[in-house]
């Protein structure tokens, strides 16, 4: 596989940026040769990329550079694509998306429940309101809720038999926002519409239909207020009332960002090639720019702990003011560390934890959240084609591999 190159993409971003559709299942069925076989076993050191050192002794975060040992390493039943709603931590669980799905205890890794017919391949694993919300792997045309602590059941949300493949991709206290397809009398589909469900009763509260051409896969979501925001493979920018389901504004990116944003209270700020674009969710004014250095791009940026978080193509980080796109800090500790491009980010105490694309140089690092020193990097050399995803609980951080899932201490 290439590495990630000035506005170029590679093979590992092609396979997991088609991973929001069902078009990716045969593929993850017929690349599963390459994964580990699933045996329990402590993190390997196969190849290290520049700047890991060895493990460290202590059951501390890394010292001295070194990489942190793992807490607990465990063989886990996931099927993910790369989107980095495919793994959460929530009430003392790590939850990686797969069949079965199965729940972890954060702190020792032993398995405390699984669903056999799992999450359907994509979809994401949703939090709201202390529920976890899951498109059925049955293919029925429902939507779940999860007590996310026992695996119980607790919701459930039907749109009817004139649609197909509801997902859920987007949740607040009130409501849970899907997308499915809309089933012609043959049994085809060439449209499909997006609706809310009542989080309380399951019931749709509104639902409107899509453009023709637009497409139920690929989409990216978030609800900010009165605001749901999703962007799209065809380069669109959409914002819906949620109350209501009326298009508030939409317009086409210049560039594709392949569905990558984040929200800040009343801004969306997408990349755009070489800059960083922050629009007005009320009306879709642009408000700031951000513009990255010559012949670099911008990746998928993060809101973590009200600060934003954007790597470039030449894998320098910006913690930047999500309110007016001024920088804070810069760090290109990973570019000199040899480390590879970030495209997820977390806080835990005092480290911004970063996850990339599988790379031989790629894993997870860690980065002092106040200056972007680097701490230290993890890999556990498996060699699978997976990209990297990390969740946190705030005691610890969890970064999924390919089926190997690894708890590492702050």
């Amino acid at each position: 596989m290439a590495n990630t190159t000035v506005g170029g993409t590679s093979r590992r971003r092609v396979l997991r940026l088609a991973g929001g559709g069902l078009a990716l299942a045969a593929l993850g069925a017929g690349a599963a040769g390459c994964r580990e076989d699933d045996v329990d076993e402590p993190a390997a050191r196969g190849d290290k990329p520049a700047g890991s050192g060895e493990p460290s002794a202590g059951e501390g975060g890394g010292v001295d550079g070194k990489a942190p040992k793992a807490l607990w390493s465990q063989s886990v039943p996931a099927e993910t694509y790369g989107d980095n709603d495919e793994l959460v931590a929530v009430a003392g669980m790590v939850i990686a998306s797969g069949s079965p799905l199965s729940a972890r205890d954060a702190a020792t890794g032993e398995e405390r429940w699984s669903l056999p017919d799992g999450v359907a391949p994509g979809a994401p694993l949703l939090l709201g309101d202390g529920t976890l919300y899951l498109a059925s792997g049955k293919y029925d045309g429902t939507v779940s809720g999860y007590d996310p602590a026992s695996g119980k059941e607790t919701w459930q949300g039907r749109l009817g038999k004139e649609y197909r493949q509801p997902r859920p991709i987007a949740v607040d206290a009130r409501q849970v926002y899907v997308v499915a397809e809309i089933l012609e009398k043959d049994n085809s589909s060439h449209t499909n519409l997006i609706a809310a469900l009542d989080a309380g009763s399951g019931k749709i509260v509104w639902s409107e239909r899509r453009d023709l051409g637009t497409e139920q896969n690929g989409i990216h979501a978030a609800v900010q207020g009165r605001h749901l925001v999703y962007t799209d493979f065809k380069k669109n920018l959409t914002v819906r009332d949620t109350g209501t389901g009326r298009q508030v504004w939409t317009q086409k990116t210049e560039k594709t960002n392949y569905g990558f944003f984040t929200v800040h209270e009343e801004l969306v700020i997408v990349p755009q090639g070489d800059r960083l674009h922050a629009y007005a969710l009320a009306d879709g004014a642009r408000k700031w720019t951000v513009k990255a250095a010559h012949l670099t791009t911008f990746k998928e940026p993060a809101v973590v702990d009200g600060v934003l978080h954007v790597a470039d193509s030449a894998r320098t980080v910006r913690a930047l003011d999500p309110a007016t796109g001024k920088e804070i800090w810069q760090s290109k500790a990973l570019a000199e560390a040899g480390f590879q491009v970030p495209r997820q980010y977390v806080k835990a105490g005092k480290l911004l934890c970063v996850a990339t694309d599988l790379d031989k140089d790629g894993g997870v690092a860690a980065l002092d959240a106040a200056t972007g020193e680097l701490r230290w990097t993890f890999n556990d050399g498996t060699g699978d084609y997976h990209a990297w995803m990390v969740a946190t609980d705030g005691k610890r951080v969890f970064a999924l591999h390919g089926k190997k899932l690894h708890a590492l201490p702050v």
